[in-house]
Order: structure tokens, then C-alpha cells, then sequence
């Protein structure tokens, strides 16, 4: 006779929270279930340790999925440990009483080891996600050492009932009663997706068994859905290549094989198992979505998150992987992770692995690594501001081109340092958005002049982040076009004099800029634009204004050559006749040349292109009447 009984907890009001508030996706509830039933044939195969003649032969480890549409059920079976009536009481009649954990503390109270038994739950909650998806759940089971099985059955809304049936083999059955809006659950096709989603690798074979109807004859078909090899708990020495490129190709739908495999187990006081890859290029789309950061993290082969970004920091977001840990609390929903120390180990190891693996092919197989650094290093530089740490690691990881490269061509931070001329106390940078436009500026003339190589920066993630590396293997990092980067600048005194009537003037032409100086940094140009150590670089400054960012407007310094033809002939009119319209023309001229030299647009268009003709047709005119 059935036994109508009461929760031994204010189930009604909790199992309403469970099934509506706890988990935040529905289909949560097949993983849980799984789980569970993964659980009790570790249990089993555990206690035949012990008493190996209760099993009966019976060592065909499965859990079947079994979908019926007419009846309008999806039953998950397993032939594990199972349970008594007692424990069927203690375990679905009470909320949070986990019979995992009940058993997890009798094995430890015992002295005996449990990493290997793979038990996952600790909650006692999961069983209850059910009840989001049925409006009635049933349990056959039958404990191994028993002959009597036990039905449990509940609607959750309070009460159960509880009693004897018929069940020839041990195990449990648990029968979800579908809700109407919750029949998609009963389609083999979905069915197979959640599976190899959230159980791909535990570690019994998940049948689905399916029936179809062909000519009038029914026909049951039974189909092992997950792939079971977790190949991250094998030994590296035990995964092929293959087997590697085939797992990563499944993960992350890449079409080619990864650059880099990163594979390793952590032993002592925490233990887990990493297995990660570095891609070989960007996959089609990748800049246009939305970025996805964080290793699949999985607690004994059971899925918990898709994207754990408390294992991978944000710059290591093109990395792909998996990482398991034997043991990690979870939230009572087991879909996100508590804060607990573990955590901060794991993500410490893998940063360390992947910036290791980095360095290991950039030294060993450049080619491809300079493929990836083309893809991926604009991403790799953001750690230059958000990971302290590890910042001298990352820089030695840079790539640049410079204007002693060819165009195309790269050097690292170490190579520039390494062929420094004597003299050279900094390393010299300029930010733009054309290498090839750069190596033409007038602010690397001097440069070059002595021999010093300058690094062209073209990414725009470069002028935000390379002021978090102030300086490399004790070389200070300067940009060229900063008023004080070059030594040895400064003109004598003598030709300031020289030339103080003539920067008077100019500056009075041009008040757009803070001061008009004489420098030595112009070999062939006429002019440059410069700005002191706390100004906003111009090349900054234009990024901000794309984002429609307002930054505050700041003067530079305009610096004169004289040296240059231009400059010396500005000179000479200035001093024959200081009040020749001509001059204030040519003072403008040097500024908007200077600007056009650096990229930056003109304020006044017309009006250059009108100071720009005459000076056209004065000189054509002195040609053809000279």
C-alpha cells in the first residue's frame, strides 16, 4: 500500500524557489540528473571492492535517456548503487540531505581516499531541478544489497508517496511527467545536444534510446551520445596529435589546428587538470562579436560553466580549454563558482603556462609565431595595464616594426636593446597609424641621423597601454615626439640669438602653438610638432575623438630647422624686410606642413591651399621673367 508522506522541510515554498528561481536555464535539470547517476554507479563499483558477489555480473556500466512521446515522460536510468526505503526518505524526502555527501563524509570518517570516485554532489538540490521541466516525478529503485524496490512519487507541492513495486535489476529510474512547455525535452535531437553539452565526458556511456515505427514495425534504437574520453585526465605521452586537433576542433569549431597544445596536470595541496590551446589564426567574425573571455571549467568531467573567467584573465581571452578541478564548492545551483582560493591557483598556473608557451614559440618557431602575434597581439598588450605581474613577461612577448626594419618585418624589445649603439640610453617609440607613413616623419630624422632605431607603433590599443611599461631591462621608454626625448637637441645659444627676431614673429603667426623653438631633432624637414612630458600625444588625441571622447585642447611646441632652405630664407626676408606680407604666409606654411608631416588635419584648408598657390605663381613668375 502507498505511505502518503510530508517533506521534512517547508518544501511547497522551496521547491517553488528551486524550480523558478534557482537555476537559470531549464535544461540544467538533465545535467543534474546525470550527474546523480553517475554518482550511484561510483558507489557501486565502490562497494564491489568490498563485496563484489552483489553485482552479479552485472558490470555494464550505463545510463539511459529514454524518451516517450505518447506517454509524455523522459525517464533517466542507471544500474548503480540504488536505494532503500529509508534511504529514498532520508535522500528525496528532505531537502539539501545529499546522500553524495552523506557518503562523501562516512568514506572520510573511515580514512578512506575519494579522488578517485568522481562524486560530484553536495548539495542534495539537483534532483529537485525535476520539477522546473515535470509537474509530477517518479522514482523506481533498488538498492544493491536488497531484493525489495522502493516507488517514490511527487507532484512538489508538499507531500509524496512511498512504496513497494517491482524492479528485477538495482538501480534507479527517475521518471519526469512533462509540463506542456516543456516537450522539447523529448526530442532525441535536443536531447543529444544537452547531453554531449553538459556530460560529453562523464565517464559511463549515456544511452539514448529512441523508438521509431518503419513499415508498421516498431523498432528500438539504442545510441551512446557522449564521447567519454576526457582527454585531459589522460597523460600528455598518452594523447595523440590527432586526438588533440580532433578535441580542439569539436571545442572551438576552428577549421585548422591549434598553434600551441598546453596540457599538464597540478598535483599537491590543489589538484587540477588543465588542457588549453593557443589558435593559430582569428576564426571569421572574431572582431565583430562579442568577447568571450574564460576556459570551460568542468568539476569531474560534469560541465559547471561554459566561460570561467576566474580561471583566464581578460588579455588571455583568445586562449581555448578546459580545466577540471576533483573538487571545488560550487553555488547550491552548481552553475557558478564561489570565490575560494582554488581559483586564484589555477588562474596563476595557467597564465604562466600560456605566456610560457608563448616564449617557447616565438624562440622556436618564429614564423608561426609571428602569424599569431599578427592575429592576436593587440589583445596579448592589453595585460601591459591590467597584468603587474606579469608585465616583463608580456614585453618580452612584443613584437614592432621600427625604421631599421624592413616594412613587414619585426624586432622584439630584447633585439632592440641588444643592438643599442653606444650613447643610446632609451628606447624610442612613435605611435601612428601608418608604419611606412612614420619611417618618413620629420620626429625620426634625428634618429636615424644617429643611428638609433625608433618602434612604430600602428595599433591603437598601443598609445593606451605602453605608458603602463615605463621601462625595459632598465631603459626608459620615450616617445620621439616628446619635446625632451632626443639628447643633444638644443641649438647654441649663439643661433638663438641668431634666430630670436625671426621665432618672435613666427609665434605671433601662429598661435596655435605653445612656443616656437630652434632644434636640432630636423634633418631634411623644416618644421615639427612636439609636446612636452605631460601632454596628450597627438596620436592619442585622435583616437579619443574617433571613440567621441572631447579631450582637453592643449598647445605644443612648433620646432624649426635652421639648417633647411626654407627656414634660413624665412630668415633672411624676415631680416630685409620684417613687414613683407610674404613672411606671415611662409610662418603659417611651416606650421600646416608640420601638421600634414604628422597626419593631423589642417584648421584651414582654403586658406593653405590659397598661401600654397602664390607661392606658385611668385615663383613661376620670377622663372619667366628672370
Amino acid at each position: 500500500m502507498a505511505e502518503t508522506m510530508e517533506f521534512k522541510a517547508e518544501l511547497k515554498q522551496l521547491l517553488h524557489i528551486i524550480a523558478h528561481s534557482l537555476y537559470t536555464h531549464r535544461e540544467i535539470f538533465l545535467r543534474e540528473l546525470i550527474s546523480n547517476a553517475s554518482d550511484a554507479i561510483h558507489k557501486v563499483r565502490y562497494d564491489a571492492l568490498s563485496h563484489a558477489d552483489r553485482l552479479q555480473g552485472d558490470t555494464d556500466w550505463k545510463i539511459r535517456i529514454i524518451p516517450d512521446v505518447d506517454a509524455g515522460t523522459l525517464t533517466i536510468s542507471d544500474n548503480g548503487i540504488g536505494m532503500s526505503r529509508q534511504e529514498v526518505i532520508d535522500n528525496l524526502g528532505t531537502v539539501a540531505q545529499s546522500g553524495t555527501k552523506a557518503f562523501l563524509e562516512a568514506m572520510k570518517a573511515a580514512g578512506k581516499g575519494t579522488e578517485a570516485l568522481g562524486l560530484i554532489g553536495q548539495f542534495g538540490v539537483g534532483f529537485y531541478s525535476s520539477f522546473m521541466v515535470a509537474d509530477r516525478v517518479t522514482v523506481r529503485t533498488r538498492r544493491v544489497d536488497q531484493t525489495e524496490a522502493v516507488c517514490w512519487s511527487s507532484d512538489g507541492q508538499g507531500t509524496y508517496t512511498i512504496e513497494s513495486c517491482e524492479k528485477p535489476q538495482r538501480g534507479t529510474d527517475v521518471i519526469l511527467h512533462l509540463k506542456d512547455d516543456a516537450k522539447e525535452f523529448l526530442d532525441p535531437v535536443r536531447l543529444r545536444e544537452l547531453i554531449r553539452k553538459y556530460s560529453n565526458f562523464i565517464e559511463f556511456p549515456v544511452i539514448l534510446i529512441t523508438e521509431s515505427t518503419t513499415d508498421g514495425q516498431k523498432k528500438i534504437t539504442e545510441e551512446i551520445v557522449n564521447q567519454r574520453q576526457a582527454i585531459w585526465l589522460r597523460r600528455k605521452n598518452e594523447v595523440t596529435q590527432q586526438e588533440y586537433e580532433e578535441f580542439y576542433k569539436a571545442l572551438t569549431h576552428d577549421t585548422e589546428p591549434p598553434a600551441e597544445i598546453i596540457h599538464y596536470a597540478a598535483e599537491g595541496k590543489h589538484e587540477f587538470k588543465v588542457l588549453a590551446f593557443i589558435p593559430a589564426a582569428k576564426p571569421l567574425g572574431y572582431d565583430w562579436r562579442e568577447p568571450q573571455c574564460g576556459l570551460r571549467l568542468y568539476v569531474q568531467r560534469v560541465l559547471i560553466m561554459e566561460r570561467c573567467d576566474k580561471v583566464l584573465p581578460f588579455y588571455l581571452r583568445f586562449v581555448e580549454g578546459v580545466v577540471d578541478c576533483s573538487e571545488l564548492p560550487l553555488n547550491v545551483s552548481r552553475e557558478q563558482i564561489q570565490e575560494h582560493p582554488l581559483l586564484e591557483t589555477i588562474q596563476k598556473s595557467v597564465v604562466k603556462s600560456v605566456l610560457d608557451a608563448l616564449a617557447y614559440m616565438k624562440s622556436t618557431q618564429y614564423d608561426k609565431y609571428v602569424r599569431f602575434y599578427k592575429n592576436y597581439g593587440s589583445i596579448l598588450k592589453e595585460g601591459l595595464a591590467k597584468d603587474w605581474n606579469n608585465r616583463d613577461k608580456i614585453a618580452d612577448l612584443l613584437l614592432f616594426e621600427s625604421i631599421q626594419t624592413e616594412a613587414g618585418k619585426y624586432l622584439s624589445l630584447e633585439q632592440y636593446v641588444e643592438k643599442m649603439p653606444a650613447g643610446q640610453e632609451a628606447i624610442y617609440y612613435l605611435l601612428g597609424d601608418s608604419a611606412e607613413a612614420m619611417r618618413q616623419s620629420p620626429h625620426v630624422e634625428a634618429f636615424r641621423a644617429k643611428g638609433y632605431d625608433v618602434l612604430l607603433l600602428t595599433d591603437a590599443v598601443d598609445a593606451f597601454v605602453l605608458p603602463y611599461l615605463s621601462q625595459y631591462r632598465g631603459k626608459r621608454l620615450l616617445p620621439a615626439d616628446r619635446v625632451d626625448s632626443l639628447p643633444d637637441g638644443e641649438v647654441s645659444w649663439e643661433e638663438r640669438d641668431r634666430f630670436a627676431a625671426l621665432i618672435s614673429f613666427v609665434k605671433d603667426q601662429v598661435p596655435e602653438v605653445a612656443e616656437v623653438r630652434l632644434s636640432r631633432r630636423l634633418t631634411d624637414s623644416a618644421a615639427c610638432l612636439v609636446h612636452d612630458q605631460h601632454a596628450l600625444p597627438v596620436h592619442m588625441r585622435r583616437l579619443l575623438e574617433r571613440l567621441g571622447e572631447q579631450p582637453a585642447a592643449e598647445k605644443r611646441i612648433l620646432e624649426l630647422n635652421p639648417q633647411h632652405p626654407a627656414v634660413t630664407a624665412l630668415h633672411q626676408l624676415h631680416q630685409r624686410t620684417p613687414n613683407d606680407p610674404r613672411a606671415a604666409d611662409y610662418a603659417r606654411l611651416l606650421y600646416e606642413q608640420a601638421l600634414l608631416a604628422e597626419g593631423s588635419p589642417l584648421p584651414d584648408p582654403p586658406g593653405f591651399l590659397r598661401r600654397l598657390n602664390a607661392l606658385i605663381a611668385r615663383d613661376a613668375h620670377q622663372n619667366v621673367t628672370s
